[in-house]
């Protein structure tokens, strides 16, 4: 445990999205934690990188009086879920997914392998490296209710966002318009190992090197952008929000075909 805090202090940083959302960075890519500080009831989404685990039980006794009510994951690839069995075995609390995601997740089904030949920068071109196998949470693991209520909240919603992974899902509350995108849409190039370095915001499609359906890809945004958020948590990079939020998922929508579809790769029709 020594070492893995060595080995990834430095790595990690905080951002306070609402009072009650904290968004933590482990390596590149993000979990949240919703729930008032000191509150007794919170939810974690998604749980990042492998050799975190002590990085997120430490804000989460932090912030709050006690482990979760429950996890939630957006999908199931490796830098989602890197802690989750750690997690649930500490904490011993349900984990909650997409009905389509729990192959991957009961360790039925692996992920199709990341394609390297999608291009756009050194995080592609090492994807190869990427694991694809499945975890197995074994009866740990429930379908989320399909009245799209997200277990432990009040408030909140889960959309249907497919096409990076089949049962891949978003978080949205209505109130302030606050939507946990996963990786629907993200807001850093994660194709290219510069731009995940320098954080630099700007909102893309899903990784393209795991990204399998680029027609239900697509309907995500569409989705995505019909209910108007106002302020967007990704799975990697920085919070969006306001007018350039707004402008960059019209264009993102506008020229998804162009600008966002690979030019080639294996599951490029």
């Amino acid at each position: 445990m020594a070492f893995d805090n060595l080995i990834t202090s430095g790595m990690t940083s905080v951002e306070e999205v609402a009072p009650d959302i904290l968004s933590l960075r482990t390596l590149f890519v993000n979990v949240v934690f919703i729930g008032k500080p000191g509150s007794r009831s919170w939810v974690l989404v998604d749980t990042g990188m492998s050799k975190f685990t002590n990085h997120i039980v430490d804000v989460a006794t932090e912030r709050f009086q006690g482990p979760p009510s429950a996890i939630i994951l957006t999908h199931g690839h490796f830098d989602h879920v890197g802690t989750v069995i750690e997690l649930e075995q500490f904490w011993g609390v349900p984990v909650y997914a997409h009905p389509l995601e729990i192959p991957y997740l009961t360790g039925l089904k692996n992920y199709p392998p990341a394609d390297p030949s999608v291009g756009g920068g050194l995080m592609a071109h090492l994807s190869f490296t990427y694991p694809n196998e499945a975890i197995n949470l074994d009866d740990r693991i429930f379908s989320l209710p399909q009245n799209h209520t997200v277990p432990g909240t009040k408030g909140w919603n889960w959309i249907h966002t497919p096409g990076h992974t089949p049962g891949h899902i978003s978080l949205f509350r209505e109130a302030d318009r606050l939507l946990i995108a996963g990786d629907a849409i993200i807001s850093v190039k994660q194709e290219s190992l510069w731009s995940v370095l320098l954080q630099d915001k700007q909102l893309h499609g899903p990784p393209a090197y795991f990204t399998t359906d680029w027609e239900e890809a697509h309907e995500s945004v569409q989705r995505i952008r019909q209910l108007e958020p106002r302020t967007v948590v990704t799975g990697h990079g920085h919070v969006l929000s306001g007018e350039m939020l707004h402008e960059s998922l019209r264009h993102l929508d506008m020229h998804f075909e162009e600008d966002t579809v690979p030019k080639q790769g294996k599951y490029v029709e």
